[in-house]
């Protein structure tokens, strides 16, 4: 992995203005911030860099306005959600350029927070113009991209600016990348991925990157069925992309030229509809019923999936098993998840998830904080999975 520079690396920063890139894309109900996890993962690196009495300046997007100024996606609202978690008083500048983000760093004191108003209403954020970094480059001496979310986009604020001033990477961001190298850079072996979701059509790179890399792949959710289908097994009514035969095929190809284990379910829980509690049985996987749609795993496939993760070293997990938001459909998603968990607990396996369907199910099975990393990244944690590089990171890492 290309080495980049910590926050450890910075010595005497008292006076010196911060820019720390950050995700504050927040859920916002009726003015008020509804999960503030995002604001709670990069309180870290703003404490830090407060008690060092380095001038502490905000930089964060919400929403798409798409360069253009949207009441409704101002920052304002969050600087209140911001205060709230550090603990200390943060101030809010009307525009992160110009004459009024100017102004407000001014009046900054050592130790003092300030966050700059939304990115996006300016049309070089996404746009990465070199004219627009570098008025964002000129109310700052030193530059923290503490946003991993954001990392996978090239915009000013991400890779842009990391090329003007020094940079270095924030606490989040330093966290997530030695997860990620623990979980596909330089892994203990075997590794063992699980990916699940609806549709292969969303993770046909992922699945391409994921079996060359890995030791088994075991796919579930609605994938599965595309995967069996291939195979000439009758899924019934499930959930199937029945054109993607030959691309299903072609994967298991390169898995087994990678000596890759492809795992599908043996049996499956099916019910004639989607619905919570529906009338169900668990069948054999090549005896679903013509009327019926398979929404989870079985019982066997749990215990063969199990019996991988016993057996891994290292875990990478992205989608649900099954139906998972819906009972009893969540059933094999919990079983697995609580295993997962409990390996890692014993020291016996490194354990990174991500996605968003991913951090629901394992917040769902009670065991999020129980691997040895969650992330919350979602399109970033994906294309890294992929085996794209991701700009935000690159940026930083030409510097280290």
């Amino acid at each position: 992995m290309n080495q980049f520079k910590t926050l450890d690396s910075l010595e005497d920063i008292t006076g010196k203005r911060v820019l720390v890139r950050v995700d504050l894309n927040v859920p916002v109900k009726d003015g008020e911030v509804t999960d503030a996890t995002r604001i709670e993962r990069v309180a870290p690196t703003i404490r830090e860099l407060c008690e060092k009495s380095a001038k502490v300046i905000l930089l964060a997007h919400f929403g798409r306005p798409k360069g253009k100024v949207v009441d409704t996606m101002s920052l304002e609202p969050i600087a209140d959600a911001v205060e709230e978690v550090i603990d200390h008083r943060v101030p809010f500048a009307s525009d992160c350029v110009g004459p009024a983000a100017a102004q407000a760093i001014a009046d900054m004191e050592d130790g003092d927070i300030l966050l700059l108003e939304n990115l996006r209403f300016h049309a070089g954020e996404e746009a990465n113009d070199p004219e627009f970094a570098r008025q964002l480059a000129d109310n700052g001496d030193l530059y923290v991209n503490d946003a991993f979310s954001a990392a996978h986009r090239a915009h000013a604020s991400t890779e842009g600016l990391a090329h003007l001033l020094p940079a270095y990477a924030g606490r989040t961001m330093q966290a997530e990348l030695e997860a990620l190298e623990k979980g596909l850079g330089d892994p203990a072996r075997p590794v063992v991925a699980i990916v699940g979701g609806a549709k292969v059509s969303t993770k046909l790179d992922l699945l391409m990157n994921l079996v060359s890399k890995v030791d088994a792949l075991v796919i579930g959710g609605g994938m599965a069925n595309t995967f069996l289908a291939a195979k000439g097994t009758d899924v019934g009514k499930s959930l199937c992309e029945h054109d993607l035969a030959a691309t299903a095929k072609q994967i298991m190809i390169e898995a087994a030229a990678n000596n890759c284990a492809i795992i599908l379910p043996v049996d499956g829980v099916v019910a004639k509809e989607f619905a919570a509690n529906a009338d169900n049985e668990t069948v054999d996987i090549d005896s679903v019923p013509a009327d019926s749609m398979i929404l989870d795993v079985g019982p066997k496939s749990v215990s063969a999936i199990n019996a991988w993760i016993g057996k891994a070293s290292t875990l990478v997990w992205n989608g649900p098993l099954g139906a998972f938001e819906i009972e009893p459909f969540d059933t094999a998603t919990v079983a697995a998840a609580k295993y997962a968990a409990s390996c890692t607990k014993e020291g016996v396996l490194a354990s990174v998830a991500g996605g968003g369907d991913t951090v629901a199910a394992l917040n769902h099975a009670g065991v999020a904080g129980e691997f040895t990393y969650v992330s919350t990244a979602g399109g970033a944690f994906l294309e890294w999975m992929e085996g794209k590089p991701l700009p935000g990171v690159e940026a930083l890492t030409k510097q280290g």
